[in-house]
């Protein structure tokens, strides 16, 4: 990776956290003004020149929702990952922000589905779909936790010589979601580490 990733002074940190706080207020304060935009678009200035669309401005707001959405839970998870690099190094810090990228998202989802419907509907609805979400980004959640728990814990490092999940070799990469590790011939493994957490680690030792 390159240098600015994973050998930047607390100061170049500074800034970069402070420009992902800059980042979300800018995109909330846009999202807001081109909702307003949007909203005298199509129950104003249409109207005057014959064009009625109301019917539609749901549907421009959605999207609108979601675009603007994902960036502000992008820019959060961000904010988080630079956070994190203040203590820690990149690996952890990245699974953080994978972490609350997958929650953001999700409750992105619900909230949308829950506002379309509206009123005690729309709430019905917004938990119905939150729990789908939530379902469906279990196992990847859990993995993206233990991964967490991996990097921080450090119960074993690349270049470890390891028995996980009754596979053998050398660990190349703990990442977020999977732990690399490379047998004798040359075959790579992907282990998850949801497994690896709930699992025996054997570390041999080093000669």
């Amino acid at each position: 990776m390159s240098r600015s990733m994973h050998e930047l002074t607390k100061p170049e940190i500074a800034r970069k956290t402070t420009s992902s706080i800059i980042r979300i207020v800018l995109y909330i304060v846009l999202y807001v003004a081109v909702a307003a935009v949007i909203q005298w678009l199509f129950t104003d200035l249409l109207l005057r020149f014959g064009i009625n669309i109301v019917d539609y401005i749901g549907y421009a707001h959605i999207l609108l929702a979601i675009g603007f959405g994902y960036m502000i839970v992008n820019s959060i998870a961000v904010f988080f990952y630079w956070t994190m690099r203040a203590g820690y190094d990149h690996a952890t810090s990245a699974a953080v922000r994978n972490i609350v990228k997958i929650v953001g998202v999700g409750g992105l989802v619900a909230a949308i589905a829950g506002g379309v419907a509206g009123g005690a509907a729309g709430v019905a609805l917004g938990g119905f779909i939150g729990m789908v979400v939530g379902f469906a980004s279990q196992q990847v959640l859990g993995q993206a936790i233990a991964g967490l728990f991996l990097l921080i814990a450090r119960p074993l490092r690349i270049g470890d010589h390891v028995i996980l999940g009754g596979e053998e070799g050398i660990v190349e990469d703990v990442s977020t979601l999977f732990t690399v590790i490379v047998k004798q011939d040359g075959v790579k493994v992907l282990i998850p580490n949801n497994t690896i957490l709930g699992g025996k680690i054997y570390v041999k030792p080093k000669i």
